[in-house]
């Protein structure tokens, strides 16, 4: 009976050491396999600015409202020591918005950022712009006068007055904007982002 009980602790202990021994090996082998981050998520806040590159010209004057886009992220991106946003993250969204050119106003546009791709491949939704400090609308500036008109400036004191040139009442067709390949952007975030991927190759 004795020799019974002796035999079940050692058996007991073997396996309990045998779990541990292959857990401490398994946690080893993985986080050197996939390089783990040592944390749980990270928040992202609302106006967060991430710079990136355009991939394709984007513009007025042939793409429709729902157009896919992509830009790639210039740089690591990091919060309290760490890269949270990897070079070379892949954003993705679409031409929310598009307005033709008229007189008066060039063509605008309008860009979602709706998905982040990470460069080991992982995906998450974001809810971001591209950033323009004309509430994220791309283009839409005022063209030049069509027209000057002359008018007469008296100065107190003189008898005689200046002929000045000033704006018409009337504009300039506008024309379309472009968004060249290539071209340096800033997405902005809409909403909170939480960065809870822990993959970092």
């Amino acid at each position: 009976m004795l020799s019974m009980k002796k035999a079940l602790n050692t058996t007991i202990i073997l396996t309990i050491g045998l779990i541990l021994i292959f857990s401490t090996a398994y946690k080893t082998f993985a986080k050197e396999d996939i390089n783990l981050r040592d944390y749980d998520g990270i928040e992202l806040p609302t106006g967060s600015f991430i710079p990136v590159i355009n991939s394709q010209e984007i513009s007025t004057a042939y793409c429709d409202e729902g157009a896919k886009v992509k830009f790639i992220a210039t740089n690591d991106l990091y919060i309290y020591e760490i890269n949270i946003l990897p070079k070379e993250t892949e954003f993705y969204g679409y031409v929310e918005k598009i307005n033709e050119p008229i007189v008066g106003t060039n063509g605008s546009l309008l860009i979602k950022i709706n998905k982040l791709k990470l460069p080991d491949g992982f995906e998450m939704p974001i809810n971001a712009y591209i950033y323009t400090s004309n509430r994220n609308l791309i283009g839409g500036e005022l063209t030049a006068p069509a027209s000057f008109d002359k008018v007469a400036q008296y100065q107190e004191g003189f008898s005689y007055g200046t002929t000045q040139y000033v704006p018409g009442a009337t504009r300039m067709m506008g024309s379309h904007t472009v968004v060249a390949a290539g071209a340096d952007l800033i997405i902005i975030l809409a909403k909170p982002a939480w960065i809870t991927h822990t993959v970092t190759n």
